[in-house]
């Protein structure tokens, strides 16, 4: 199969980058990450998510991000939205489009939600129900399709299950998740294999984390199945607060660079990304996870 000639990067930083920080972040600089993301050419941005506080006290202040960034034409500002509750919350605040979260493991989805597999797919129903009926749309995530913390392997059959279910339920597209990392190529070409049986390859996604240094061959295995569509954080910042040593989404900065290599059209600007990624690494203290934006901002001083 020939590579896409473009692809579109889901860019998840400002929320599953910034959900699992210890340190509060001020709705100033969680806006102007995501108004740097536009302006670099990211067409999809995941702004935050409309969850309990209790639980993930970082996304408290999405209401007031989503008023304050700047909405520019042909991006698309998602919000994770677990319950109908959240949706309702989202939808006040303007967002167009939400995202739901299914496990394809039961012992995961138990002590990540409390609940088994077809439960929390159940709780999805009032959600996609009221998402129809206000013309918004509905992305749907998978985790743990390459491994999970608890369970170990996780078979191909059961990650495409979930994902038929997720996609007969209305949602548009379905990002499958390695949210610990274990995942390899074979093993990735595999599962897109199965679930590419059931729902077609242009309404799947990849979700891949770097814990073992696969992410990026893990995506080039991806685009040799078919699949255009990758999400991914700038910097390299987030995790699984669930997934233990589980390190962050693969650098947004690392995957452009590998397209950009392939000549594989995405629209974004890699400097502006960089400078994107260092300033808000700048504000966490931290070191910035991408190989890339390391490498380019070490030439770049010298």
């Amino acid at each position: 199969m020939s590579l896409p000639q473009q692809v579109r990067l889901v860019e998840v930083g400002p929320r599953d980058g910034l959900q699992n920080e210890k340190q509060p972040i001020g709705v100033a600089d969680k806006v102007r990450l995501v108004d740097e993301l536009s302006a670099a050419g990211l067409r999809y941005i995941e702004v935050g998510s409309f969850v309990s506080p209790k639980w993930v006290p970082q996304m408290a202040g999405s209401r007031e991000v989503f008023a304050q960034i700047q909405r520019l034409p042909g991006v698309t500002y998602a919000a994770l939205t677990p319950n109908l509750k959240g949706f309702e919350a989202a939808l006040e605040a303007g967002v167009k489009e939400v995202a739901v979260f299914a496990a394809a493991s039961e012992a995961f989805s138990q002590k990540n939600i409390n609940c088994s597999i077809a439960d929390s797919l159940q709780r999805f129903l009032p959600l996609m129900e009221a998402a129809s009926q206000h013309g918004v749309r509905v992305r749907g995530y998978v985790s743990c399709v390459l491994g999970c913390p608890y369970e170990g392997e996780v078979s191909a059959e059961r990650v495409a299950w979930v994902a038929k279910e997720l996609y007969a339920m209305g949602c548009y597209e379905i990002s499958l998740g390695d949210t610990i990392g274990v995942g390899t190529a074979g093993k990735t070409r595999q599962m897109f294999d199965v679930v590419g049986r059931d729902i077609p390859r242009d309404k799947l996604a990849g979700h891949f984390h770097d814990t073992y240094g696969q992410a990026l061959a893990n995506i080039y295995a991806s685009l040799l199945e078919g699949i255009g569509v990758f999400d991914s954080s700038v910097a390299g910042l987030g995790g699984c607060p669930y997934a233990k040593g589980a390190t962050g989404n693969v650098a947004t900065e690392d995957v452009l660079y590998l397209l950009n290599g392939l000549g594989i059209g995405t629209g974004i600007d890699l400097d502006q990304l960089i400078a994107a990624g260092q300033r808000i690494c700048t504000v966490l203290g931290k070191e910035n996870g991408s190989r890339v934006a390391r490498a380019l901002l070490q030439v770049a001083t010298g």
